[in-house]
């Protein structure tokens, strides 16, 4: 059998796991199922985790199906917003939503490294990876991105709760000063880059690669042979350092709401 060239995309029955494995990773306490769809109502910053996944064709017409919705994220505070993937069911829900008048936001891009290889550390000199819970991790992040209280505690609340361990690690200078942070998440094989971060006074240094190239070899370590993670299509900057690691596009989604403002 020939082998894949470097650059090709992953196979769709890979790309199914990176999405069953994505969903695993981000699941908050706070979800529920309406006729085949996962509602996710969480309060934190990652829509991933306050959005529905269609995962299965219901019976129900749609409207009634929408107003179900509606009701359940009404109680819990939060938008009504779809998740839009190649697997979404039914295969015409985005095209039903555009006829509505729904709302096309945050392009993103799901990114696959096929085969993890041992990696070439370029840690800065006399720097240090520090593993982290996720208490200190949720908070770190959250300080960074100028998160209010409630989605940092919502945040620590998922990833204290996630069946699928996340390793939170913080890139330290020798000064204890932070370089960059992030977090793995692995199961079965897959190893998920999930909140990598660089405050901004570190930017444009390499910290960014020094840190993904290190949990990339933790990850093999672990028995990890492929890694994903998602990213911002409109992140220019994160593209050009993920597909220098070797990363290439799996497939994309978007979300959808009727909500001017939800974001």
């Amino acid at each position: 059998m020939p082998l894949r060239p470097r650059d090709a995309p992953p196979t769709a029955t890979l790309a199914r796991r990176i999405e069953d494995a994505g969903l695993n990773a981000s699941a908050p306490p706070q979800q529920a199922f309406v006729d085949g769809w996962l509602l996710r109502l969480s309060p934190g910053k990652a829509k991933r985790s306050r959005c529905i996944n269609a995962l299965q064709r219901g019976h129900l017409p749609l409207d009634i199906m929408l107003s179900r919705c509606r009701a359940a994220f009404s109680s819990a505070g939060l938008p009504l917003i779809v998740r839009i993937t190649p697997f979404t069911q039914p295969p015409d829900l985005d095209a039903e939503l555009a006829a509505r008048g729904w709302r096309r936001f945050d392009e993103t891009l799901v990114l696959a490294k096929l085969d993890l290889q041992a990696q070439t550390l370029q840690l800065p000199a006399r720097s240090r990876l520090q593993p982290v819970g996720p208490a200190q991790y949720a908070e770190v992040v959250g300080q960074l991105r100028g998160s209010p209280p409630d989605q940092i505690a919502a945040h620590f609340e998922r990833l204290a709760a996630s069946r699928v361990p996340y390793q939170g690690h913080l890139l330290l200078s020798p000064g204890d000063e932070l370089l960059a942070c992030g977090q793995l998440a692995l199961e079965d094989g897959l190893a998920g880059l999930y909140d990598i971060f660089t405050p901004e006074a570190q930017r444009g240094r390499g910290h960014a690669l020094a840190l993904c190239q290190a949990l990339l070899q933790r990850a093999l370590e672990q028995g990890s042979r492929h890694a994903y993670l998602q990213v911002d299509e409109a992140n220019a900057p994160a593209l050009k350092l993920y597909q220098g690691l070797g990363f290439v596009p799996a497939y994309r989604y978007h979300y959808r709401s009727e909500e001017a403002d939800a974001h």
